[in-house]
């Protein structure tokens, strides 16, 4: 049985073969709507992807900010008044002079040293941006598997209401019979109330998968943001894995959550870093010019100034907050390294439980196979004796039951299986738009990365429309 998992191509014909019983769910349709583009709808439409798009920008502006470090302050500074003063030159009378003195000054101020502080936040600002890409991803397997179980989930509710319609048509036809049988004397009131009581409870059934297949349409609106439209039966998974072990490598390299665990443990070590800087001495160049009118008292005067200071700062003791905030940086640096252990230890744990749960699934659809196949004998069989008999109607009802049921759970089964390849692909990262291949245009992560990491000053068209400022209030696609 592991043998026929592992093999592509079995996986093909067991994907097709889902297929085979889940297509009386599709019925005559003008329009048929496919796993693909349910899943390519839920990429451009689903609001939880849009919003960690948004965040991704806003992290993204963490660099530029880091890099301010290295940039120029530049503050211009001006003021103008009137004053008037009296004065007595010792002659008896006073002196009135009025004056507007006014003033205008510019000053650039210029790191040249902190410490190495600006190189440390510049690479913990790069980190928390790649995490934050990995973040995105995941958060973009996540909706992308929220939509294929909430698009498998109407595919099999579906095929539920269909086989219990079926049975209902199937129990009123006996009960037409059992009646006629009744009123020749052939069997008794009995076995009528006994057909009357099975055709009430399909009809129960049926109710109860109507109002299921109603919930399963209603997530795929929430997820996917569009309504079901005739879903097809999904063909083949692509690119799983032949083997557990090799799900567990592809999973332990590419999941997305070590990933940004990864990055968010370098993110912590620069930190590090950078608290240490704060321990080291600061220099600066500020170049200042001021020019001045009718400063002092002094009617029509002038006054220009050129000034360059060099400023050096060397920190002796700051109340110990700047060590204790190194120790926890140094702390925070520990825990990270623990959720990268632990993000592993459950990326393993995902892959391995995903890998099995499709190996059980698939080892329970040839049970039900079979049993589907015997419960036809037996209920051809049990009608025959019933006719000449030899069984009660009862056995025919229980016969016709067994059977629904069986047909039930292989569509149950089939749907859990396609759920388990899904989740297994998710596991090992390959749940994404463009592993999938969607016909979607796929979002560029590094697009308002570049627009702003060497940004001096301004704002951006990405930044008003996440803010809803511009005519249109929907996020931009990149």
């Amino acid at each position: 049985m592991v043998t026929k998992v592992m093999t592509p191509a079995n996986l093909l014909a067991r994907a097709l073969g889902a297929g085979l019983l889940l297509c009386v769910t599709a019925g005559p349709a003008a329009y048929a709507q496919s796993l693909e583009e349910a899943l390519a709808a839920a990429y451009e439409n689903n609001p939880q992807i849009q919003a960690r798009r948004a965040q991704l920008r806003a992290v993204d502006q963490g660099v530029p900010l880091a890099k301010s470090g290295w940039r120029p302050n530049v503050t211009v500074n001006g003021e103008t008044g009137w004053q008037s003063a009296n004065s007595d030159p010792g002659t008896g009378s006073f002196n009135r002079v009025e004056t507007r003195p006014t003033s205008l000054s510019v000053s650039v101020t210029q790191p040249l040293f902190r410490g190495f502080r600006t190189f440390a936040q510049v690479d913990q600002a790069e980190n928390t941006v790649m995490a934050e890409r990995a973040g995105l991803i995941a958060v973009e397997q996540e909706v992308l598997l929220d939509a294929a179980e909430a698009y498998v989930n109407v595919v099999r509710d579906t095929a539920v209401v269909d086989l219990n319609r079926n049975n209902e048509d199937v129990l009123a036809r006996q009960l037409e019979a059992t009646q006629d049988r009744f009123r020749v004397g052939e069997i008794t009131r009995t076995d009528v109330a006994q057909s009357e009581a099975r055709l009430s409870g399909a009809y129960a059934d049926t109710a109860e998968a109507l109002a299921s297949l109603e919930s399963s349409r209603a997530r795929f609106v929430r997820v996917v943001g569009t309504t079901p439209e005739a879903p097809e039966t999904p063909g083949a998974i692509p690119n799983l894995p032949q083997s557990l072990e090799e799900a567990i490598s592809l999973a332990l390299d590419r999941n997305p959550q070590i990933v940004a665990a990864e990055y968010a443990w370098k993110a912590a070590q620069d930190e590090i870093r950078n608290q240490r800087g704060r321990l080291l001495p600061e220099v600066g160049l500020t170049g200042s010019y001021s020019k001045g009118w009718d400063q002092g008292g002094l009617q029509n005067s002038e006054r220009e100034t050129l000034a360059a200071t060099l400023d050096v700062t060397v920190p002796i003791y700051q109340g110990g907050a700047v060590y204790s905030e190194l120790r926890q940086a140094k702390h925070t640096a520990g825990q990270r390294r623990l959720e990268l252990d632990e993000a592993r230890t459950q990326v393993r744990e995902q892959a391995q439980q995903a890998w099995e749960q499709m190996v059980a699934t698939m080892a329970r659809i040839d049970s039900l196979e079979d049993q589907i196949e015997a419960a036809e004998i037996a209920l051809e069989g049990v009608r025959r004796e019933a006719q000449v008999g030899a069984r009660t109607v009862l056995d025919v009802l229980d016969a016709e039951q067994e059977l629904l049921n069986a047909r039930v759970n292989l569509v149950r089964a089939q749907r859990d299986e396609l759920v388990a390849g899904f989740s297994l692909l998710s596991a090992v990262g390959g749940m994404t738009a463009a592993d999938l291949g969607l016909s979607v245009q796929l979002y560029d992560p590094t697009e308002n990365y570049e627009a702003v990491r060497d940004q001096w000053f301004g704002g951006s068209a990405a930044a008003d429309a996440d803010a809803a400022l511009g005519m249109d209030a929907t996020a931009p696609e990149n």
